[in-house]
Formats: C-alpha cells, sequence, structure tokens
C-alpha cells in the first residue's frame, strides 16, 4: 500500500528536480481540501533543523507560516515567488491583517526557489528553535500552520486563497489507503435550516449491504454551506432503536438514546485519517445497526428559506486492521436538574469535568490499556483555553492534550503524534477556561451556539463498550449564586467565589455504554492541574545572536577576528 499523503502530493511534485528532493522529506500533507497546496517536509532529529517544501499551484507569491490560533497576528511568516528579476525570500511576521512585516533577523534559509507548469516551488530551512522573539518556536505539540497564495507577484489581500491546518510536524503519524476506495454516505438532503439561532437536525439511518464487519479509516465532510454548519456527529444507535426518521433533534424521539459517537467534525476540521493499525468498526453485528447523524447548525443572522444538504463520507475496507478504534467523550455533561451558571463579565473563569476510569472496570468487564491516539476539543463562543490532564495514582503524569490559544472557529481533530497510554484507574480532567467579559448575564452549560460546553473526544483504541465517562457537579442544593443572572449581583469576589465553588463540589461521574446504560457515582473530585509546561528557554540573547553573526559573517570582521587570533 502506498501512503495516501504520496499519492496526494506527487500530483503537485511534477518536475523532476522536486521528485529527487523527496527522499529528504519523508512527510507529506495537503493543506487544502482542493489539493493546490502541498507541504512536505523532514529533520534530522528535533533538536536540529527541520526543511520544508511547500508547492502551490500558482504563478504568483506563495506564504507559509506558523501561527498560535489560525490567524494572522502573532504568525511567523515566509513569503516567496519568482518574477522577472528572479527569485525572492523573506522572513516575516504577522501584527495585524495586512502585509507581514519583515523581521529584523532573517532565521530562514532559502535552498531553492523554482516555478514550473504552473506551481510554484519553496524550499527552505530553519532552526527548530531560533530563540527569536520575532520567530515561532515549533515543538513536539500541534501547531497551527497557515497558508496564502496570490495569483501575481504583487503581495497584496489573498482575498479566500488562504488557509489552515493543525499538524504535529515533529510527531507526525504517516497515513495509507487503499486501491479502490468504498464509502458510505451519511447526508441529509435538502432540509430546511428554519430561522433561529441555533437549531439541530437528526437523521436517523440505517447502512444497507454492510453484512460483514468493515473498518472506516478516513472520515471526510460534506459541506453545502460553511457558514452556517456548525458541527456534525454520527452516533450508533442501541439496539432498542429500530426506526429512521429525518427531523428536528431531542423531540423525545427513539434515536435520542443513540450517543456512542462513531465520527465527528466540527468548524474549521477537514478529513481524518485514521493510523495505519486501527479503523472504526461498522456492520457485521449479525443484526441491523441504526445510525444517528446530528448537524448542528448556527445561524446568527437567522436567515430564512435556506436548505442544506451537508453530512459525512465514511471510507472503509474490508481488509480489517489489528485494532478498532473507539471514541470517548470525557468532560462535563449538561445536566437539565442541575444548574451550572459561568459568570459574566469574567475575564478568565475556569470549569472542570473528571472521568475515573476505575468506575469503567467497576460497571463492566476488565478493559485494557486504551492507546490514545488523537482528540478533539469542543466549546462554544466564550472558550479560550482546554486542557486534558492524565493523573495516575493520585498524582498528574500528563497532559493528554493543551489547547492555549482555542479557537470556536478551528474545532480540528487533532492528531497527537505519539500513543499516549490511559491505563485503568488512571483520572482523566478536562479544563476549560471562559471569557465572558461582553456578557451581562450568566452563561449556562447547554447545546445553544450562545451556551457553553466543555467537552474532549478521545480517540483511542482497543474500543471498549463504553461510549462517555463524564461529570457534572452536585448542585441542586446550591442556590446562593446559581440563580444569579445579572450583572449587578457579580463581581470579582462571587466569581471567585462561584469558580472555587464548582471546583470543589462532589462530582456526579455518569459512565454510558453502546446500548445506552447508565451508571452513576458521586463521589468525583477534581485534582489541582499542574502549568502548562513551557518551551525550554534561550541561554543567550537575540541581541547577541545577531551581533555575533552579522560580525562573523562580514568580511572586516573576519579579518578582525585574524588579527586578534595572531596577537594572543
Amino acid at each position: 500500500m502506498r501512503s495516501l499523503l504520496l499519492l496526494l502530493c506527487l500530483s503537485l511534485a511534477r518536475t523532476k528536480g522536486a521528485a529527487a528532493s523527496d527522499y529528504t522529506l519523508p512527510f507529506m500533507v495537503n493543506l487544502d481540501q482542493e489539493r493546490k497546496v502541498c507541504l512536505k517536509w523532514g529533520f534530522d532529529n528535533q533538536k536540529g533543523e527541520i526543511e520544508f517544501k511547500l508547492v502551490v499551484n500558482t504563478t504568483g507569491w506563495i506564504g507559509f507560516g506558523f501561527s498560535p490560533n489560525g490567524d494572522m497576528i502573532g504568525a511567523d511568516i515566509v513569503i516567496g515567488g519568482v518574477n522577472s528579476n528572479g527569485s525572492y525570500f523573506t522572513d516575516r511576521h504577522g501584527i495585524g491583517k495586512f502585509k507581514p512585516v519583515i523581521d529584523k533577523l532573517q532565521s530562514y534559509t532559502l535552498l531553492s526557489l523554482t516555478e514550473v507548469d504552473g506551481q510554484t516551488s519553496m524550499w527552505f530551512r530553519r532552526s527548530i528553535r531560533t530563540c527569536d522573539d520575532e520567530d515561532f518556536d515549533i515543538t513536539d505539540d500541534p501547531i497551527k500552520l497557515i497558508y496564502a497564495y496570490g495569483n501575481t507577484d504583487n503581495i497584496e489581500y489573498h482575498n479566500n486563497r488562504r488557509g489552515t491546518k493543525e499538524v504535529n510536524l515533529l510527531n507526525y503519524m504517516p497515513r495509507t489507503v487503499l486501491s479502490n476506495p468504498s464509502y458510505l454516505s451519511a447526508t441529509v438532503v435538502n432540509i430546511t435550516v428554519p430561522p433561529v439561532h441555533t437549531y439541530y437536525h437528526c437523521k436517523v439511518m440505517k447502512f444497507s449491504n454492510i453484512n460483514t464487519k468493515r473498518h472506516i479509516y478516513r472520515i471526510e465532510p460534506v459541506i453545502e454551506h460553511h457558514d452556517i454548519v456548525h458541527h456534525m456527529l454520527l452516533y450508533s444507535c442501541p439496539s432498542t432503536v429500530r426506526v429512521t426518521y429525518d427531523k428536528q433533534c431531542f423531540q423525545g424521539d427513539a434515536g435520542d438514546a443513540c450517543y456512542g459517537v462513531v465520527a465527528a467534525w466540527a468548524v474549521g476540521g477537514g478529513a481524518i485519517e485514521l493510523p495505519e493499525n486501527a479503523g472504526i468498526p461498522v456492520g457485521g453485528d449479525g443484526r441491523d445497526i441504526y445510525y444517528r447523524l446530528e448537524i448542528h447548525y448556527n445561524n446568527p443572522h437567522l436567515h430564512a428559506g435556506r436548505t442544506d444538504s451537508s453530512g459525512l463520507k465514511l471510507y472503509h475496507t474490508a481488509q480489517l486492521r489489528q485494532h478498532d478504534v473507539g471514541i470517548l467523550t470525557t468532560g462535563v455533561l449538561p445536566f437539565s436538574s442541575m444548574v451550572y451558571s459561568i459568570p459574566p463579565k469574567a475575564s478568565q473563569f475556569l470549569t472542570y469535568g473528571v472521568c475515573n476510569t476505575s468506575l469503567i472496570t467497576q460497571s463492566n468487564d476488565p478493559v485494557p490499556d486504551l492507546q490514545m491516539f488523537a482528540v478533539l476539543l469542543h466549546t462554544h463562543l466564550a472558550g479560550r483555553k482546554v486542557r486534558v490532564a492524565q493523573y495516575r495514582d493520585g498524582k498528574q503524569i500528563d497532559f493528554l492534550a493543551v489547547d492555549e490559544n482555542y479557537n470556536f472557529e478551528m474545532q480540528t481533530i487533532v492528531s497527537l503524534g505519539e500513543i499516549k497510554t490511559i491505563k485503568q484507574d488512571d483520572e482523566i480532567a478536562v479544563e476549560c477556561t471562559y471569557n465572558t467579559v461582553d456578557r451581562t448575564n450568566v452563561t449556562k452549560m447547554g447545546i445553544a451556539t450562545t451556551d457553553e460546553m466543555c467537552l474532549a473526544f478521545l480517540f483511542y483504541y482497543p474500543a471498549i463498550e463504553i461510549t462517555s465517562c463524564i461529570s457534572h457537579p452536585i448542585t441542586m442544593s446550591q442556590s446562593d449564586t446559581s440563580n444569579q443572572t445579572s450583572t449587578e449581583t457579580w463581581d470579582h469576589d462571587t466569581i471567585t467565589q462561584q469558580e472555587n465553588l464548582l471546583k470543589t463540589l462532589p462530582q456526579l461521574q455518569i459512565i454510558s455504554n453502546n446500548e445506552y446504560n447508565h451508571t452513576y457515582y458521586d463521589n468525583g473530585i477534581i485534582r489541582e492541574m499542574m502549568e502548562t509546561p513551557k518551551p525550554q528557554s534561550c541561554h543567550y540573547s537575540n541581541a547577541s545572536n545577531r551581533l555575533y553573526t552579522s560580525w562573523l559573517m562580514d568580511p572586516a570582521g573576519i579579518m578582525l577576528l585574524l588579527v586578534w587570533i595572531a596577537l594572543m
């Protein structure tokens, strides 16, 4: 089997010179869904240098960079191209939504820049850590990559010729694809989106002609209207669900019990490829299995008369892989009988959900260690940070996922780049940080876009029967702050009091399985979470580094150095 990324990128690397360099750049990914922008990269080791080749279907300028949140501000960017005077290439940084500023220190080295057959190819090198304040450190965590390009060599506004993709450059996991791909289609057809801010549509369906077990290895979104489709989830249904329908969600229908996550997509995300040794199982259980497609439409402008035919393509194979993939939902569960109030006017408000995996083994047969390889983090508009911590024997041992610059418009399934092992009896805590400075009333946990959520979907193998392990602080007896709704009753002290209250109250933990059976425990606790590890600091200043480099490279500086050595 060939690498899928190799097949996708070879169409962009048609020249003889480009093909010859592929041996030193083993990793490849398309940055856009149209496959017009291909990135290749490779590195000697995590303390050395890293090389990139950006290949774009254009004869104009091309740009590539690293961003803290997928935007221009704070991004580290290189721009290059080929014009009538030859090639041009600069190291820049973004300070706003206009032309990036040239860095004082040019930390990138251009290796080649060519324009052939309507494609521009830019090959360059940089240190993994440049120790330049105007550059972005490359770490072994996922990084939001950005790109843009023009139709000419006049570097100006890119319009819609831009995009972003989150990739773990230093721990990338290559993907594979099978020939003659088959896929299942889970989509709605011309459904009417009503003129309301938040609308959830559900379609319960049965996949036919899946008599034997298969593995899903690729999940691809089919989005008709990017401006209103917020997220999509495909759930498996318990055996009690034997009907199909296509209507508004959460109306007391049988499909409301379908909560085993099979596939997920959220705004800003793209297709996901599963590891070569794992796939999501579908079919082959000796019975018809029903699935519920849930689409969240966010229609803030209350447009009427909109129809939509979005959904998911699930590429599958009969050549089974080594492991079945499961998706475990963790975090905070919105609970109708218990209030969860996030105060207004809070610059930072932390909330927590917990999963004690020892409860899974108490309600089921012993389960193996879970090998986690990807995650989807999810909040709504007030979310600013999400962290998922792992505890063993009461002490934190790791972060399973961290996003210190959460972006509501950039919710992607992120490959961790390494396998993280969750042992039974480990605890998992999900922490979400909200900013409600611009709000005048409390924010509830709920399904509306203006409500909040705090969830982490953990992708792992081998799959177990448990579908969710979530919690909610037991607030039923708390009435002193939970009913406050206006800014007049919230100040710094009461906001802090509310945060501490929700964190220290006992947590009601809910364990759910594929058959929508629930087990409840009321003894959950939230443990202290460590600070996010910071990158190792540089041991010299940028100024001294630049002075040394420029002085040594200058001919007069070299002569002075030789004279100084001779006089010693």
